[in-house]
Order: C-alpha cells, then sequence, then structure tokens
C-alpha cells in the first residue's frame, strides 16, 4: 500500500481565524483572491509594500519605511523603501492575484526565510533584511532571476508576518538530516536553519541533450524545521 505520509501537506484553505498582535486585529477574506483586513490600534503598526493597498479608513496614516542595504537592493531592481500605516482605523491589502494567504506568529528571536516578491506585509516588532544566496548556480532559485532572500526575525514579544503564495501551499516539516529536491521556483518559505543547495538531476535522454541538468533545490535540516512550498496557479 502507498505510503504518504511523509509527503509535503496541503493547506486546503485561507486561515479562517481571527489573528492578534498587540492592540491590532486581521483577519484573511476572500478565497480565489484573498483580501487581508487590518483594524489597527493606537499602538502596533505595519510595514507593507505600497503597490498592494486595497482601501483604508481616513485616520490611518502612511509612512515610508527605509531597508538596510538600500544601495545592493538597489542595483539588484529590489525595492529600497517599504510603506508603514499607523492607526486608529481600518486598512486593506491584496494583491489581486489568485493564491493562498500564510500567516506566520513569529516568536522573540524566530528568524524566517522567504522568497522575494511573497511578502505581503509585517507588524512593526518584525525585523526585515535581506541576505545574498551566493553562487552564480542560485538564480535558477528565482523565477526573476533574483539572488536576495528575505529575512524576518521576531523581536521584543514577537508579530505577524503575512505571506502571498500564487497558488496552493503545501508544508513540509524536514526530520534531522532529511532532504527533500524541490523545483527552484516552487519553495516560499522555510525556518532559517533549513540549508538550500543547488544540485543538478541529469535527463535520461541520452545523446548530448542527456548531459544537460535540471536544476533543484536541495533542503536539508540539522534539526526539525518547517520548509513551505506552493504550486503555481499564476506566474509572475
Amino acid at each position: 500500500m502507498s505510503d504518504f505520509s511523509s509527503e509535503p501537506t496541503p493547506e486546503l484553505r485561507n486561515p479562517q481565524e481571527t489573528f492578534h498582535s498587540g492592540d491590532l486585529t486581521l483577519r484573511v477574506e476572500g478565497e480565489v483572491v484573498p483580501v487581508v483586513d487590518v483594524h489597527l490600534g493606537q499602538q502596533q503598526s505595519i510595514y507593507f509594500e505600497h503597490h498592494i493597498l486595497l482601501w483604508k479608513h481616513p485616520n490611518v496614516r502612511l509612512g515610508v519605511k527605509g531597508l538596510k542595504g538600500a544601495a545592493k537592493r538597489f542595483f539588484a531592481g529590489l525595492q529600497i523603501f517599504i510603506s508603514e500605516a499607523h492607526g486608529p482605523g481600518n486598512i486593506a491589502f491584496s494583491r489581486e492575484a489568485p493564491g493562498q494567504i500564510v500567516v506566520l506568529r513569529l516568536e522573540r528571536g524566530q528568524t524566517v526565510d522567504v522568497r522575494e516578491h511573497q511578502f505581503l506585509l509585517a507588524t512593526s516588532n518584525i525585523e526585515y533584511s535581506f541576505f545574498f544566496q551566493r553562487g552564480l548556480a542560485n538564480l535558477f532559485f528565482s523565477r526573476n532571476g533574483g539572488l536576495f532572500i528575505d529575512r524576518f526575525i521576531g523581536q521584543q514579544q514577537g508579530g505577524l508576518l503575512l505571506i502571498h503564495g500564487y497558488g496552493n501551499v503545501f508544508e513540509k516539516y524536514l526530520a534531522p538530516g532529511e532532504v527533500l529536491d524541490v523545483e527552484p521556483g516552487a519553495w516560499l518559505w522555510k525556518d532559517s536553519s533549513v540549508k538550500m543547495e543547488t544540485v543538478t538531476a541529469l535527463q535520461s535522454s541520452g545523446g548530448i541533450f542527456g548531459a544537460i541538468g535540471v536544476m533543484l533545490g536541495a533542503f536539508h535540516s540539522l534539526s526539525t524545521a518547517l520548509l513551505a512550498l506552493v504550486v503555481w496557479g499564476y506566474n509572475l
């Protein structure tokens, strides 16, 4: 009998519960094209990519937040500023594309890595940075040819991080020493303890074309950790 217990597990729908962080409350609405509806209090603020703003209450104030390493991001064609929102009031966001929303609650010191262009928004007590994935072969980790990976770290009492997956999201807990080969464009986010490298799978057709390798991402963990994948329903 086939055993699928070790396979990545699909998320069946967008989160249904209401999430809280300080005096902030948010929920995910919609099915095919998800919308994140946020109610801001007086204290907790959020930051987000400016082009995903859908609507806001007039009392919600918008600002600009600079990112560390702005020069490197600029020459890589990545954004160097993101927007901030301060309450009180309601504000909503959407990438206006099919997919699923992932809501992560990061505790103090918890770190996750996210593929570029998947980040949606985060509460102000989440630190936002990035790192450079070295090696020419790692160009294949991004469908946009990027080498930068976003990194988010929980600060103080922790906070919320939201990611948009352009398709169906699957999760896989990697046991210590376990390895999973993943198509480079399919990984969405991972615990920072999950290591990533490029491997080549040779074709079996023979001849010169049989020697051309398919680039795959090999993810492996030194301890039990989470890797999230997305089966793309929308091509960037």
